[in-house]
C-alpha cells in the first residue's frame, strides 16, 4: 500500500512538472532562443565584416546599411568556396549591388574555411594586415553569441562588436513554431556548446 501511494505521489509530481512546462513553454523556450543572441547596437568602427553562411543576403544588406549610416567605410565580405565553383563573396557582393549599394563599399575575401573557427582565423590574419583595431561583425542573430566568443578568444587585442542581421526562419521568442526555426535552433545550440568546451 505504501509503495503504491509513493508511486502515485511520484506520478502526480511528474505530471505536474509536465503540465507546468507545457503551460510555460513560450517563456523558457524563449529564454533558450535568446541565449544564442549576443548582439548590440552599432557604433563607429574601422571596418565591417560579414561572416559567411547566409544564403538569403540579410547579412550583407545589413552591413551595407551600416556603411550608409556612417558606422564604417568598407565591408569585408567573407566568402568560402563551394557554391557551384564560386565563393560566397562572388554572389553576395553582386546581390548588394543589385540592391543599390556601390561596389566600392565591398572588399571580397574569398577563403577556404569550413567552420566559424576556421573563418575567424582567416579573417583575423586579414584584419592584422589591414591594421584594423575596431570591427563591426555582421552575422545572423542566432549566430551572434558563438561568433563573438570565437573571435574574441582568437584575437583579444581587436575590439569586436556584433550587429545582428534578421533571419526569417529564426526568432528568439518563436523559433519552435516552424520546422526551419527548430532546425536552426538545435544546430546552433550544438555548435555553441561544442565551441564553449573547445571542440
Amino acid at each position: 500500500m505504501a509503495r503504491r501511494r509513493s508511486l502515485g505521489i511520484n506520478l502526480a509530481i511528474l505530471a505536474s512538472v509536465f503540465i507546468f512546462l507545457a503551460l510555460t513553454h513560450s517563456t523558457w523556450m524563449g529564454w533558450m532562443g535568446a541565449f544564442l543572441v549576443d548582439a548590440e547596437s552599432p557604433s563607429r568602427a574601422d571596418l565591417a565584416v560579414v561572416l559567411a553562411g547566409d544564403h538569403y543576403g540579410h547579412r550583407i544588406l545589413k552591413a551595407a546599411e551600416l556603411v550608409k549610416e556612417g558606422y564604417a567605410t568598407k565591408v569585408l565580405v567573407s566568402g568560402p568556396d563551394g557554391y557551384y565553383g564560386l565563393y560566397e563573396s562572388d554572389l553576395a557582393i553582386p546581390f548588394a549591388i543589385r540592391h543599390g549599394f556601390p561596389a566600392s563599399w565591398f572588399i571580397a575575401f574569398p577563403n577556404e574555411s569550413r567552420s566559424t573557427d576556421e573563418e575567424a582565423r582567416a579573417i583575423l590574419l586579414e584584419l592584422q594586415k589591414r591594421n584594423v583595431h575596431r570591427v563591426l561583425v555582421v552575422t545572423s542573430d542566432y549566430h551572434s553569441r558563438r561568433a563573438l566568443h570565437v573571435l574574441r578568444a582568437r584575437w583579444p587585442d581587436i575590439e569586436f562588436h556584433v550587429v545582428a542581421a534578421p533571419d526569417e526562419y529564426f526568432s528568439a521568442h518563436g523559433w519552435w513554431h516552424t520546422r526551419e526555426g527548430r532546425k536552426t535552433f538545435f544546430l546552433e545550440c550544438t555548435k555553441t556548446l561544442a565551441s564553449m568546451v573547445g571542440m
